[in-house]
């Protein structure tokens, strides 16, 4: 455990002196604002405590939005008469939630700190913290970034990887992020919690071959082969532990359980199966896995210095 610490303590420091000049540094509000993390912390045990699923919730927000401009919190924001954000892109409708969650984190944060900590590092730190209250590990969030004055619907169409996606596209989506094969492995283990509407897992429960039977034969109970019919409907990412973030993802696919078409493609005969298998043996690994993972995602691109701006609100520019 204390070797895996330092791997991860060694990846915050090489991160944070980066070769693009981003300088985001675990401590960087120890003095503009040391209530910070406790504040974020407390809001967010509370709303998970409340609703467990919300951790998966605040976990993907973080996730759509680093995938999209980089992490600088262009995913909370709302569209207005002039303005078009990303919450409308089809990985997004209807789908992402948790504003309300993060809207009260930032009125909280600006309580103790006016204008000082961006929604960006909010979303940041709240993911951690929402995978630390399912039970998953933590690590040491970078901080520093800013907020962005722009959103990208087009992007946010383009880059978020969809359910559909096969191995080789899943590591060419992840790659262009800057995200090894061994990042997509890890982060998808984020699917041990949270839920996935119907239209996203239809296709790979009625026509894919390579999934569990009982798992097909529960999943169309609520489920409807007709396009349209129950889209909504939700069904658990994770068969055994759907509102503890633990390794049971991974034992899922070893036993084709996956839910989503692109979940199994993680392993089906390709290059990841083998970490599938460590992961799924090993909780230990895929937890340091996972933790250096999100690090690295928290790393793109991220708005600094003077770029961008410290919003008053998460879901306006100022």
């Amino acid at each position: 455990m204390a070797s895996s610490s330092l791997s991860v303590l060694l990846l915050v420091l090489c991160l944070a002196a980066s070769a693009s000049g981003q300088r985001l540094s675990p401590t960087f509000y120890s003095r503009s604002c040391p209530r910070a993390l406790a504040t974020i912390k407390a809001a967010v045990t509370a709303a998970v405590a409340q609703e467990p699923r919300m951790g998966a919730s605040l976990l993907r927000l973080h996730f759509h939005d680093c995938f999209v401009q980089g992490c600088d919190a262009s995913v909370l924001l709302n569209d207005t008469a002039t303005f078009t954000g990303e919450q409308t892109a089809a990985p997004n409708a209807g789908s992402i939630r948790g504003f309300a969650v993060v809207d009260n984190i930032k009125a909280q944060v600006e309580a103790v700190c006016k204008q000082t900590v961006s929604c960006a590092d909010i979303l940041a730190v709240a993911a951690r913290d929402s995978v630390v209250a399912l039970g998953g590990p933590s690590w040491r969030v970078l901080l520093g970034r800013r907020d962005s004055t722009t959103a990208s619907l087009s992007q946010a169409n383009s880059d978020l990887p969809a359910p559909s996606l096969d191995l080789a596209n899943l590591t060419a989506a992840f790659a262009n992020k800057g995200l090894s094969r061994t990042d997509l492995v890890a982060l998808s283990g984020a699917h041990t919690i949270g839920l996935s509407q119907c239209k996203n897992f239809r296709a790979h429960i009625y026509n894919d071959t390579n999934v569990n039977a009982a798992l097909a034969t529960l999943r169309k109970a609520s489920c409807p082969a007709a396009a349209g019919s129950g889209d909504g409907n939700l069904a658990p990412l994770d068969t055994t532990t759907a509102t503890a973030f633990d390794n049971a993802y991974y034992a899922n696919l070893l036993a084709q359980s996956g839910l989503l078409h692109s979940d199994q493609q993680l392993f089906n005969g390709g290059a990841t199966d083998g970490l599938v298998r460590t992961y799924a043996s090993a909780p230990t690994r895929f937890n340091r896995d996972f933790a250096a993972a999100m690090i690295r995602m928290g790393n793109i691109s991220p708005l600094t210095g003077s770029q961008g701006q410290i919003r008053l609100a998460c879901s306006r520019v100022n």
